[in-house]
């Protein structure tokens, strides 16, 4: 099942895949991601680490507790999802082009 395949070559591609990795993770925490919400209102900043970097929130909300809640939670949303799709695509870029995240069927 095996025959042909030079084992001594899976350590040497494991470390280039380790030393891949670390090169992604170091340029994701340098990467932000900001998202706004309520047209501009509420706006989320986080690194690919998902850090939170910065929020802003406009001064006419600060009397609409729930308004601001639910713009936060829009806003925080969105940045995470921008930052997982970089994740993945990077993954993606990683893997020279296999896509493990697309769906089946």
């Amino acid at each position: 099942m095996f025959e042909g395949f030079d084992f001594s070559k899976l350590g040497a591609a494991f470390e280039e895949a380790q030393k891949k990795a670390k090169e992604l993770e170091e340029k994701s925490s340098s990467l932000s991601f900001t998202a706004k919400s309520g047209g501009g209102l509420v706006s989320v900043t986080i690194n690919g680490k998902f850090e939170v970097l910065d929020i802003t929130i406009d001064d006419s909300l600060l009397e609409d507790k729930e308004s601001m809640q639910i713009l936060l939670i829009s806003a925080f949303n969105d940045a995470v999802k921008s930052a997982i799709e970089n994740q993945k695509h990077d993954a993606i870029s990683m893997l020279g082009g296999f896509n493990p995240f697309a769906k089946n069927g």
